[in-house]
């Protein structure tokens, strides 16, 4: 009997391939930039699993080309990538890799909030530079994190994790989602908000937002004349949340005092982007789950979506 074939868009951590193949022919994509789109539309009519990347546009046309394929697994949490609707109607399953990344995510988060208030990025090239000469007090003044307001948006898995990290700093938390989570306001000690009130009273604002129509370019000139102006600005989220230009205004004028992205629109981020020159700016290429064990789980997660969808069973990690 012939094997099922499995096409992977990116070479992904061992242990996910090896599962898959040990059941069915495998083809890695293995140059370092992401496959184009021609070759993954020629290639995607022989497959019948495959697993993709955020990078990679799953969409209807790349769906009637794959007559064989059942099954979608994205490496990733998110799944914007994918038309998830069509993929229903053309009964194919999409799999994701929820939960695995949460704490790692933010972990990244609440670095780049410390590393942003604290001007580490400055100040390492500071001393780069053979500029330290002596103690200076008022060298590279930051902001306390201890003490202060954090704002986060988007109440999920990750949005929960790093309130934990604020509230383990000694930080006020407020929240906002689409509907006020009191169980979690009672375990945690923290205060569901509305976006006004968020941007007006934080001293860090922290995006966990998924991306939708009504999630793009939330954060706008508006929004971000309304926050403090010693207010940083972190998103780990996804880069059109923010308004790129409105963002780099309010950083160019002091509108606010910083920002920490993981994430930008475009992305990758063009090498001449304005964001690159500010020094009240962090960027960092989309390294929210890069831990060894959270991406190795993740390759598993995504391996094991494909080997249930191909055995005709329930996907572990389904979107629906």
């Amino acid at each position: 009997m012939k094997k099922e074939k499995v096409f992977i868009t990116r070479r992904i951590p061992e242990k996910g391939i090896e599962l898959l193949q040990k059941q069915y022919e495998v083809e890695v994509w293995s140059d370092e930039e992401p496959i184009p789109r021609d070759i993954l539309l020629s290639k995607i009519q022989n497959f019948g699993g495959l697993v993709c990347m955020l990078s990679d546009k799953i969409d209807k046309e790349l769906m009637d080309q794959a007559p064989k394929l059942k099954v979608i697994a994205n490496y990733a949490v998110g799944f914007d990538n994918i038309d998830v609707k069509y993929a229903s109607k053309k009964g194919i399953k999409v799999g994701n890799t929820p939960g695995v990344l949460t704490e790692t995510t933010a972990d990244l988060a609440f670095s780049l909030l410390m590393a942003a208030s604290r001007r580490i990025t400055e100040a390492v090239e500071y001393v780069k530079a053979g500029k330290w000469h002596t103690w200076g007090p008022r060298l590279l003044l930051g902001y306390d994190v201890w003490g202060s307001t954090l704002g986060v948006i988007g109440f999920g898995r990750i949005g929960q994790a790093m309130a934990r990290r604020g509230l383990g700093f000694g930080m006020k938390v407020l929240y906002h989602s689409r509907t006020p989570k009191p169980e979690a306001e009672e375990a945690m000690d923290v205060e569901y908000a509305s976006l006004d009130e968020i941007y007006s009273q934080s001293d860090y604002i922290s995006l966990h937002i998924n991306l939708n129509e009504s999630s793009k370019g939330l954060i706008d000139k508006k929004a971000l004349n309304q926050m403090k102006s010693n207010c940083i600005l972190i998103n780990t989220a996804r880069g059109a949340v923010i308004n790129t230009e409105d963002l780099i205004d309010a950083l160019e004028t002091s509108k606010i005092a910083g920002a920490g992205l993981d994430v930008t629109d475009p992305e990758p981020i063009p090498s001449d982007s304005k964001l690159l020159k500010l020094n009240n700016c962090i960027v960092v290429p989309h390294i929210g789950s890069a831990s060894y064990a959270t991406r190795s789980k993740m390759s598993v997660m995504a391996a094991e979506n494909v080997i249930a969808a191909l055995s005709g069973e329930t996907l572990p990690y389904e979107v629906k």
